[in-house]
């Protein structure tokens, strides 16, 4: 039986819109608490923060178990309605918001578990609404179950000791001299991405959506605001939807964005433009192959080995060059390169979240060290 988990979220905003933070509390079937998160959010309103408490919510659950049966728990009439599918999202910063969320919940369903939403009254979500506060007050909290027997929580109450997985080599430590600076930008979403169709290199290549160009957008002033005017270069992968990510974002910049192939999502050969809750639903094994079997392929397409030798001879050539570089790709080459910084396997580094529109950091040094500065942040 699939395993039961609760998720309680909530955000506020001290002005509407004001001082903003959220907060999200994951339980087992017994109530037990799994994970806790909050982070402050800047200026933001009351709805987006608590949409992004539910999308923390939902990226916590899904580190516990990605093919949980999930119910979410939130005051929030609006966000639970909206989710649901019986009210519609009028505001572009919620319909962002939704469809990370709803990205999310897809990768449940996807691994054979369902995400289901239901209303409370405030008083029973008081966990959630204490953590809220704590992120409006500046506090960030990353609490998990696992960490609570001996991990160390660090700097404002963040648990952040990770151990490499059994057997792998300790990875190298950081080095003297300027890191090469890379963000890694997933593209904006187009009308595949919304109906949850594959869209690998040498498919259809469909253009953004207006949705996926409000993401390019507002991905493009992150970057702005990340590089402070300091040089970079701009790369994208020669997929339409990645080159018009790309453009929108050098216009914001002022850089002129350079294709390069090595940046290209994977290739899923006959399976290309299909949706993957009917292939989940028609051949689950097979699914489960691609997603778990590094040398598995689909007749005409690649396997993961093969996408991860063009991505990591990328990324590295980019570290030897240094500097720092905007790279506009796709989801997986996203979780490749962090996949071999953190010494996941294939199956594990599909927990690690990449929304649409969202940027990755990285500082890297040639000699193999590196640190992840921040990821998936929209």
């Amino acid at each position: 039986m699939p395993r039961e988990l609760r998720i309680e979220a909530d955000g506020g905003s001290r002005g509407n819109p004001g001082v903003a933070g959220y907060g999200a509390v994951v339980r087992d079937a017994s109530g037990a608490v799994l994970a806790e998160r909050a982070a402050p959010l800047g200026k933001a309103s009351n709805n987006v923060a608590e949409y992004s408490g539910l999308i923390a919510g939902l990226e916590a659950a899904a580190g516990i178990d990605p093919g949980a049966e999930v119910t979410v728990a939130m005051d929030s009439k609006l966000v639970v309605e909206q989710m649901s599918g019986r009210w519609k999202i009028k505001h572009e910063d919620m319909r962002r918001l939704a469809l990370q969320a709803r990205e999310l919940a897809g990768e449940f369903a996807a691994h054979g578990g369902s995400v289901r939403y239901v209303w409370i009254p405030r008083e029973r979500n008081k966990a959630a609404d204490k953590l809220s506060n704590d992120g409006m007050d500046g506090l960030t909290v990353v609490r998990d179950a696992a960490q609570a027997a001996g991990a160390a929580p660090g700097v404002d109450g963040t648990d952040t000791e990770l151990e490499p997985p059994h057997g792998a080599p300790p990875a190298p430590l950081r080095t003297s001299g300027e890191p090469t600076r890379i963000v890694l930008v997933r593209h904006g979403v187009t009308a595949f991405t919304e109906q949850l169709r594959l869209d690998g290199r040498g498919g259809p290549d469909p253009d953004l959506s207006e949705t996926g160009a409000a993401q390019a957008q507002r991905a493009g002033h992150l970057v702005a605001e990340l590089l402070a005017g300091a040089p970079a270069r701009l790369t994208t992968s020669t997929l339409a939807r990645a080159r018009q990510t790309g453009a929108i974002i050098g216009a914001t910049i002022g850089l002129e964005p350079q294709a390069q192939s090595g940046w290209d999502e994977q290739n899923f050969g006959d399976w290309d433009g299909l949706r993957m809750p009917d292939l989940i639903r028609d051949q689950p094994a097979a699914v489960a192959a691609l997603r778990t079997d590094p040398s598995y392929r689909r007749p005409g397409g690649e396997s993961h080995v093969e996408l991860s030798a063009r991505v990591l001879e990328s990324f590295g050539a980019l570290v030897a060059e240094g500097g720092i570089h905007i790279v506009v790709c796709h989801r997986k080459p996203i979780l490749v390169v962090l996949a071999q910084l953190l010494g996941l396997e294939m199956d594990i580094a599909w927990r690690l979240a990449a929304a649409p529109g969202s940027l990755t950091g990285i500082e890297a040094w040639p000699d193999g060290a590196a640190t992840i500065a921040f990821t998936n942040r929209t």
